[in-house]
C-alpha cells in the first residue's frame, strides 16, 4: 500500500522522510547519489522550518532536528558544492552547458542562507533554552532561509546534477567522493573498491 515501508528492503528513498538521520555516508562511493539523497533530507528541513514559521505554537523536536542539521550538516553540504563539485563543473563543462549562470544563480542562493544562519541559529537556541515563542521576524527569517534553500535544491537537482553526471569523469566523481569523504572525518576508500 502507498506510504507503507515495505519490510526487508526499505529504500533509503522511503527513509528520507523522517529527517532525523544524516544521509547515509555508505553513498558517499556515489557521490552525486549521495548529493541528491542530501537534497532530500534539506527540502524536509525546509519543510520543518516552513512548520515552525506557520505554528501557532513552538515546536521543540522539530527545532532540535533544524539546529542539529544547521550545524552539522549544512555547511558541508555547502562546501562539497562550493570547494568542489562547482569547480569540477566549471572545468568540465562547454559553454552551451550554461554552468557558469547555474551555479552563479545557486550560489547567490547559498550566500543568502548562509548570511540568515546565525540569526536562525540564534532564534532556535533562544526558543529551545528559554520555552519563549518565535517572534514575526524569527519566523520571517525562517521563511526566507527555507525559500533560498529550496532554490539552490530546485536549481541544482534540474541543472547542475544531470550535468554533473553526463560531464564528470570517473576519476573526477573519485576525486569528488575522496573530498566528500575527508571534510566528514572518514577514511579514503580502499582501491578495492575503486575497480572497475
Amino acid at each position: 500500500a502507498k506510504g507503507k515501508v515495505m519490510k526487508g528492503h526499505q529504500s533509503h528513498q522511503m527513509r528520507r522522510g523522517d529527517v532525523l538521520t544524516p544521509t547515509d555516508a555508505a553513498l558517499l562511493e556515489s557521490p552525486l547519489d549521495f548529493l541528491s539523497q542530501d537534497h532530500l533530507r534539506e527540502r524536509q528541513v525546509c519543510s520543518l522550518l516552513d512548520s515552525l514559521a506557520t505554528s501557532l505554537s513552538f515546536d521543540p523536536p522539530a527545532a532540535r532536528n533544524v539546529l542539529r542539521f544547521v550545524n552539522e550538516e549544512l555547511s558541508v553540504h555547502m562546501q562539497d558544492d562550493a570547494e568542489d563539485l562547482f569547480p569540477l563543473l566549471s572545468r568540465r563543462c562547454t559553454a552551451e552547458d550554461g554552468i557558469g549562470r547555474a551555479i552563479a544563480r545557486i550560489s547567490t542562493d547559498l550566500e543568502e542562507a548562509a548570511r540568515l544562519l546565525p540569526e536562525l541559529r540564534a532564534a532556535l537556541a533562544r526558543c529551545l533554552d528559554t520555552g519563549s515563542e518565535l517572534s514575526t521576524e524569527d519566523r520571517r527569517v525562517f521563511t526566507l532561509f527555507a525559500g533560498h534553500v529550496r532554490r539552490h535544491l530546485a536549481a541544482e537537482n534540474a541543472i547542475v546534477l544531470p550535468i554533473a553526471r553526463a560531464r564528470l569523469t570517473r576519476r573526477d566523481l573519485k576525486e569528488l567522493s575522496s573530498h566528500m569523504r575527508s571534510r566528514r572525518g572518514l577514511e579514503p576508500l580502499t582501491e578495492a573498491s575503486d575497480a572497475g
